[in-house]
């Protein structure tokens, strides 16, 4: 069955993001379909595989592009999981585009490259507004953080004022505490990712979501341009060194990982990072043991790669540039710790003194 085949007599559509970003002369990514007027055992008859959860989802046999039947939906619970969904072969187009976010994201294109747009969002989107289709957007808390992150990627966006009020009215009636931290989690990588983050944190904090979702956040000028120009560093930048920059003046970051239950390699990045910079502020003039205490507490004989690159965004983040320390690790790594074994012993406290003291003699000379 060719492709053409398995599309024909559907009545199809491209939604959303696709849609959205075309207009906006942005590169397209995955494109989202839209299926209306056909059932579960139709698509699969063509060869659709069904993926779909909690509604009926499908991928194409040759692109493994995704095709949702068309879909209503209503609350029925707290939080983003509470909702029931509706998939008959009588939903349209125009009620599955009602259920969306924001009205840039309720368009469509047909086959034949028509574009429906029933709630103006080809307007929003030349006047660049982010505003909320309807008062359902309130029933899903993680449209705030889809909205933060949006403002992140398109920084000539703003937010309509009464999409505004509704994230404040959605904080103060208890809805954002649904969140669970995966999600926000997902959202934040989502948005760490885009050209100017700040904007995603500045608005959460605006409408009040922070200080629910991230209390121990400690939002600083300095953080907030930091994280921009992060990105646009000649630095090696991933998830772990973005967060911790964001972190860096927030004095509970520990609990703040753990809130977010964010990955083992970030929270170290995090914690080590500070450590750093702040040895670094206490010790202006460091001696051999200031040194090798750093190298210590930094696992940086075991990890040197990592250990050098927080070093380098100690650096950036200081606006300064010591080499002293990366010269100490050289000089500790230079010490032969088999050989001095072998001279010492097999009692492994005297190995490890003899070693360390080998390891300061190097370093300080």
């Amino acid at each position: 069955m060719t492709q053409q085949s398995v599309l024909a007599g559907l009545d199809v559509y491209v939604v959303g993001g696709a849609v959205r970003d075309q207009l906006l002369n942005m590169p397209v990514g995955d494109q989202d379909w839209v299926v209306v007027g056909a059932t579960p055992e139709e698509m699969v008859k063509r060869g659709f595989t069904p993926v779909g959860g909690d509604f009926p989802v499908f991928l194409h046999p040759q692109t493994h592009e995704e095709f949702a039947l068309a879909r209503t939906e209503r609350k029925s619970g707290r939080g983003y999981h509470g909702f029931t969904f509706y998939t008959g072969e009588d939903v349209t187009l125009e009620q599955d585009l009602q259920r969306r976010d924001l009205t840039v994201n309720a368009m469509a294109r047909s086959s034949q490259g028509d574009l429906i747009d029933p709630l103006n969002g080809l307007a929003d989107l030349k006047a660049r507004i982010f505003r909320h289709v309807g008062v359902a957007f309130k029933e899903d808390p993680v449209r705030i953080l889809r909205l933060s992150r949006f403002l992140a990627r398109f920084t000539e966006f703003n937010v309509a004022p009464e999409t505004q009020q509704l994230c404040q009215d959605m904080v103060q009636s208890g809805e954002v505490n649904a969140l669970v931290p995966e999600r926000v989690w997902q959202e934040l990588v989502k948005g760490m990712k885009a050209s100017k983050p700040s904007r995603m944190f500045t608005f959460l904090q605006s409408c009040g979501a922070l200080a629910v979702v991230m209390p121990e956040l400690v939002l600083t000028q300095r953080v907030l341009t930091q994280i921009d120009q992060l990105n646009q560093s000649v630095l090696t930048v991933d998830m772990a060194s973005q967060f911790a920059v964001l972190a860096l003046d927030s004095p509970d970051r520990t609990a703040l990982c753990q809130r977010l239950r964010v990955p083992r390699e970030v929270s170290d990045a995090t914690r080590l990072l500070a450590h750093i910079v702040s040895t670094w502020q206490k010790h202006s003039n460091p001696d051999a043991t200031d040194r090798l205490a750093l190298l210590e507490s930094c696992d940086a004989l075991r990890r040197p790669e990592r250990f050098i690159g927080l070093c380098q965004l100690a650096e950036w983040v200081t606006g300064g540039v010591d080499r002293v320390w990366q010269a100490a690790l050289l000089a500790a790594q230079s010490v032969d710790a088999g050989a001095i074994a072998r001279k010492v012993g097999a009692e492994p406290e005297k190995i490890r003194d003899a070693v360390r003291t080998a390891r300061l003699a190097a370093i300080q000379s």
